[in-house]
């Protein structure tokens, strides 16, 4: 490239390594600590350009043919073992950063021969000047974009897409290691040059792009299924509404009644008809009172709607709440993660009903709280036949509500939680840490 001494092969050595170090580093998650990791490149990349150096002297040709082609093979092993993010993301990453490297490669040999006659140092200062913008645009603009869209790709990846970020690393090398890069200046050359950078950014954007509308999409279907519990909860709450206006007009008129018989005792003195009368009023009206199911009340009134529902469905519904009054986490995420479950339960048994009529039917839930850690387990009768995709219930298996909004808020917590299908019993389980008062919780 351009030529030169030995010294001018070292100084482009450095500079290209050491930029495609800073602009892997700025994207990527590392595995250990900033100055371990510092180290670790510090040591690999002398290493590396001085077999490269000691490459270019022995024999120039097949240096100048294949060291690009094997240093960045070296560097691709070497960056993945000390990024964090999984393979297929540091690939993506990796070919992002050759893609950058092939920018300022080739931008500074033709700067240097179309405007400055080939020469070396004019080609050294441009490459300089390149990554240095290319490093500030990535702090300053896309470097937490990158670095979040990363849980998309994660979620949503396949091996189409593995094979796509494969030829965008291909196309990134192939740069580097063509040997006929420098050719005589022709505007067909430059054409081509130009077409060639152009279309593997394109590729680069349109797999960023993709990932990105992908998990913006996930984001939006779990404020959608929040939204839609929020409106199935406020839906019940008025119908409780209801029911408590009609039960209020039902005392009132049964209060005349009572109060018509209590004076016609008075009024005969019969005390001892009067007490026994009074003793099974205060009877009755005990047994129409609700059992409370646990302290808090917000988990208590939403248990009493579902289980009532459940009742109603003939599912035999068996509850083991022991849940103080007040808890630091929010009655709104307890309400998200419960109904949710409670819902996709029911919707579990309403379907297996569907399919038989001889299986028994039964939710059985159990919340509890241990030392700093809420634990929720929830099992109900299920199809057979019921898949998990990735360790999650498909949408089709429970009515599409829910599941992503559970998930979400149990990341809000650093909670743990695990779906599986036991021979057609259905078992979730969820552990949430207990903020302490005052705590901070993790963004979601």
């Amino acid at each position: 490239m351009l030529g030169g001494s030995v010294i001018i092969a070292l100084i482009r050595y450095i500079i290209s390594v050491a930029g495609v170090a800073v602009l892997f580093l700025l994207m990527s998650e590392p595995r250990f600590g900033r100055k371990k990791v510092l180290a670790y490149y510090g040591i690999f990349s002398a290493a590396l350009i001085g077999a490269a150096c000691i490459w270019y002297v022995a024999d120039w040709e097949s240096c100048a043919k294949m060291s690009a082609f094997s240093m960045y093979m070296c560097f691709t092993v070497f960056s993945i073992f000390m990024s964090s993010d999984p393979v297929f993301l540091s690939v993506y990453k990796l070919a992002l950063t050759f893609y950058l490297l092939a920018v300022f490669l080739i931008s500074g040999i033709e700067v240097s021969s179309i405007f400055f006659y080939g020469n070396v140092w004019v080609d050294i200062v441009v490459r300089i000047l390149l990554i240095l913008a290319m490093a500030l645009f990535i702090d300053r603009k896309i470097k937490e974009s990158i670095r979040g869209f990363g849980r998309y790709v994660e979620s949503e990846l396949d091996r189409f897409s593995v094979a796509v970020m494969v030829i965008s690393i291909l196309f990134g090398i192939g740069f580097i290691m063509n040997p006929n890069i420098i050719q005589e200046q022709t505007p067909f050359r430059l054409f081509q040059i130009t077409m060639n950078l152009f279309l593997t950014g394109a590729l680069q954007l349109l797999v960023f792009r993709l990932y990105l509308h992908i998990g913006k999409e996930r984001e939006y279907q779990r404020e959608k299924q929040l939204i839609e519990m929020n409106h199935r909860l406020l839906e019940r709450n008025m119908e409780l509404m209801e029911e408590s206006v009609e039960a209020g007009r039902r005392i009132r008129h049964d209060a005349r009644h009572h109060n018509a018989v209590i004076a016609e005792y008075a009024r005969r003195d019969q005390k001892a008809e009067l007490l026994q009368y009074l003793k099974e009023y205060e009877k009755e009206m005990d047994a129409g009172i609700p059992e409370a199911i646990c302290a808090n009340m917000a988990v208590n009134n939403l248990l009493s709607v579902y289980t009532e529902k459940a009742g109603k469905e003939e599912i035999k519904v068996t509850l083991d709440v022991e849940l103080e009054r007040d808890l630091a986490i929010p009655s709104i995420d307890l309400v998200a993660i419960l109904a949710n479950a409670y819902e996709n339960a029911i919707y579990g048994c309403m379907e297996v009903k569907k399919q038989s009529d001889r299986r028994e039917c039964f939710i059985y839930l159990m919340i509890k709280k241990k030392n700093n850690k809420l634990v929720v387990c929830c099992k109900n009768t299920c199809r057979m036949e019921t898949s998990l995709k990735n360790g999650q219930p498909k949408l089709e298996t429970t009515g599409g509500i829910g599941v992503l909004s559970i998930i979400k808020t149990a990341e809000k917590y650093g909670g743990e939680y695990d779906f599986r299908n036991d021979n057609g019993v259905f078992v979730f389980r969820l552990i949430l840490k207990i903020p302490a008062a005052g705590a901070g919780m993790r963004a979601p």
